[in-house]
């Protein structure tokens, strides 16, 4: 492989910030020598004195998150809850159809299993076990009511009843009664979230039905009356009306109508409470003021908090958040404004909480608590928040937020989806902030930003990212005495103290620098820098912005976009695995063409040792290349570009898997029908063996707009990458 080349005014450079590593200063004081007659491209591993990852700057703020229950983890959890006037245990909603129970003890180190219905869950993507509800009266009253998606064919949400005979410890599947179905006519945008309210009724959450855009019948079903989709409803089921196991309370808004037990009426349906929603995924009551706080995923743009009133229009379709959608939404009355919402640029899904009523942390006391399931962000704004407001920043907490809970003192935890539960706690106040310019990183010769500190080593992946036709160089900042650890599944985990190092250049200018650091707290997180014209120094740019260099527009990711690519499933360092890193590198500071894999290891790298052949060794062919197959070229091209998302626990409300190893049928893409909008495309599948005209995967890498795929950081089409994807899928003959 050749080495990139990165052209200066005045100057060629040969790539580490230009340059390759060795051309800042040769570093090598106490360095690991490689050993004698192994074909290693450095000679040895340089000191890192400069370029390390502190302290993140969040710690700068009142909050941060400490891992409780630190013995346990979990598959998929979405929802952590104690039953009523009881703090003697936890139970934890495992989305595939599982609930476990655990004691209220940080050295807890077991779970007991409480109730298994997987058997009859349809879960993946949105789908699963998504809610649970203890009777008010529990355990004086022995009812569970869960929320669930059942079947195929076609799917439903369903509301059903248990029994527990021994106080909670176990519930019995065979006491469930259905209460409430509602046919889902795609499979993502369920809600799901269960809670008795202060009034003593049974609330839930439902989604617009799916798709993109609300796209069922001529007013979308946020804005249909007859149906309970795009809906918080609200039932009693403390009477039963005939055969439907409730009753509607009086003051429901169309409380004299037929009930819609099966999710469609001929009339407005009378259990509805609310409506105008698109997915109240998670949702809360203020313990002292009874006041409902709905979180409300958005579409393409805009992510907002609704306080949610009975009869209450929440605008969806006609608008999202505050701003209008489609105009073609039916007589919508009177939406009401959001109290707040965040664009796209600082997050992607959000997740509700709670109104903070515990002592801890005393700032935060009366406010209400959010937070995002894609960048990890948490915010708070105050009960008396005059709508709208836009937030920005908030805290940077690492996390796969799917659930947050509160225990008996107002306390709040945090149910990452990737297994583990966490607490929120007043942050430990420090003078760590990432620097504004570039020079003042340590990353970067401060006499010249233009070259790199001297303890950096370049490394370069098989199968490059796509970037707007920008060319790349890459750099690992490792603290001395530290390794790179190899996992089983052969990707690689940076220890704290580490920072990636990228940029980026348009023809001779360069543009942007990218810093991925691992900060002292555990947490990751990305900065960007922009490039003066003459080269000399970057400037971080904070939010992310887009601008136009060299004839062409260029986007910089804000700090939740990065992280909305660099995810906790794909380990957040992209790009660096033994499949990327197995190939060749000319290294400039020795001269020498040689092995990746084969450097870093001799110079003391990684953990283990590497012993065998790289030949032996998985290895990604370059997408663009000529080697390898079709069908791998397009595998990694869709493993660089797609997998870190599309994977299991990547945060997309989809199923597929794009990762290089997975077999064809195994993506769960190959002709599955979309579930977030056809684009317009007939006979629209995913991936349409032999038919990448109705292929959504080509539509989507074919644009950029709201729908493109990759969703950041891209203003240009992947002309190469669209061809590749369409000569391999027109070829296919099957899924096998």
């Amino acid at each position: 492989m050749g080495v990139d080349r990165v052209v200066f005014p005045g100057i060629v450079a040969f790539a580490c910030l230009g340059v390759i590593a060795g051309c800042g200063g040769s570093g090598t004081g106490g360095a690991v020598v490689a050993p004698p007659g192994v074909n290693s491209g450095l000679t040895q591993r340089p000191t890192n004195a400069t370029c390390r990852a502190g302290d993140a700057p969040g710690s700068q703020q009142s909050l941060a998150v400490q891992r409780a229950f630190a013995s346990l983890s979990f598959s998929s959890p979405v929802l952590l809850l104690q039953a009523p006037g009881s703090t003697a245990r936890w139970y934890v909603v495992e989305q595939g159809g599982t609930i476990r129970s655990f004691a209220n003890d940080s050295a807890a180190a077991t779970t007991a299993l409480v109730l298994d219905i997987a058997a009859q869950v349809a879960s993946g993507g949105e789908t699963g076990l998504l809610g649970m509800a203890f009777h008010p009266n529990f355990p004086a009253d022995p009812r569970v009511f869960l929320s669930y998606t059942s079947g195929t064919s076609p799917l439903q949400s369903r509301i059903s009843e248990f029994r527990s005979s021994d106080a909670g410890m176990t519930l019995d599947p065979a006491s469930e009664r259905i209460l409430l179905t509602i046919d889902q006519p795609a499979s993502n945008h369920n809600g799901g979230n269960l809670s008795f309210g202060p009034d003593g009724f049974l609330y839930a959450g439902f989604g617009d039905g799916g798709s993109g855009g609300d796209p069922w019948g001529a007013i979308g079903n946020g804005q249909n009356l007859q149906t309970l989709l795009g809906k918080m409803i609200r039932i009693d089921v403390n009477g039963a009306s005939g055969s439907t196991g409730y009753r509607i309370p009086a003051d429901n808004p169309y409380a004299a109508n037929a009930v819609c037990a099966a999710g469609s009426g001929a009339q407005n349906c009378p259990e509805i409470y609310a409506y105008g929603l698109r997915n109240p995924w998670r949702w809360s009551f203020d313990r002292s003021s009874g006041e409902l706080w709905v979180a409300d995923v958005g579409q393409d743009s805009w992510e907002e908090v609704d306080r949610v009133v009975r009869g209450g229009n929440y605008g969806w379709r006609c608008r999202e958040g505050a701003h209008v959608y489609n105009a073609d939404c039916g007589p919508a009355q009177n939406p009401i404004d959001p109290i707040a919402e965040y664009s796209h640029s600082e997050g992607q899904s959000i997740t509700g909480g709670y109104v903070y009523r515990g002592t801890a942390i005393a700032n935060l006391v009366g406010r209400y608590v959010f937070g995002d399931f894609v960048s990890g962000r948490i915010w708070s704004i105050a009960r008396d928040t005059a709508p709208t407001l836009r937030v920005t920043g908030g805290f940077d907490s690492g996390l796969q937020i799917a659930a947050f809970a509160q225990d008996a003192d107002g306390e709040l935890l945090i149910v990452s989806y990737a297994g583990t539960l966490h607490r929120l706690v007043a942050g430990v106040a420090t003078s760590s902030s990432v620097p504004v310019q570039l020079s003042a990183t340590g990353c970067v010769d401060p006499a010249n930003p233009a070259l790199p500190s001297s303890g950096l080593v370049p490394y370069k992946p098989n199968a490059q990212f796509w970037s707007d036709n920008a060319q790349k160089t890459r750099f690992i900042g490792l603290p001395d005495g530290q390794k790179i650890s190899i996992g089983a599944d052969q990707d690689w985990d940076f220890p704290v103290g580490s920072v990636l190092v990228k940029n980026f250049s348009l023809g001779s200018r360069l543009v942007e620098t990218r810093l991925f650091m691992h900060h002292n707290d555990g947490s990751w997180a990305g900065y960007t820098y922009e490039w003066n014209d003459q080269a000399t120094d970057a400037t971080r740019v904070v939010g992310g912005k887009t601008v136009t260099v060299a004839g062409q527009t260029w986007v910089f990711p804000s700090e939740a976009q990065c992280l909305s690519c660099h995810t906790q499933a794909a380990g957040y360092a992209l790009g660096l695995e033994t499949g990327q890193l197995n190939g060749d590198l000319l290294y400039s500071a020795s001269n020498r063409t040689a092995n990746q894999i084969v450097t870093l290891n001799a110079i003391g790298m990684l953990t283990p040792a590497v012993t065998a052949d790289p030949a032996s060794l998985p290895a990604m062919p370059d997408p663009y290349g000529t080697a390898g197959t079709l069908t791998e070229r397009a595998r990694a091209y869709l493993h660089t570009n797609c997998s870190q998302c599309h994977r299991p626990n990547g945060g997309t409300p989809s199923t597929m898997d794009f990762r290089y190893g997975t077999s064809l049928s195994g993506t769960n893409a190959c002709n599955a029908l979309p579930q977030a909008g056809d684009l317009g495309v007939a006979n629209a599948r995913l991936i349409a063996p032999g038919d990448a005209g109705s292929s959504i995967l080509v539509a989507r890498a074919n644009r950029r707009d709201a729908q493109a795929m990759p969703p950041v950081a891209s203003a240009l089409v992947d002309a190469a990458g669209v061809a590749l994807l369409t000569d391999w899928i027109n070829g296919l003959s099957s899924c096998n």
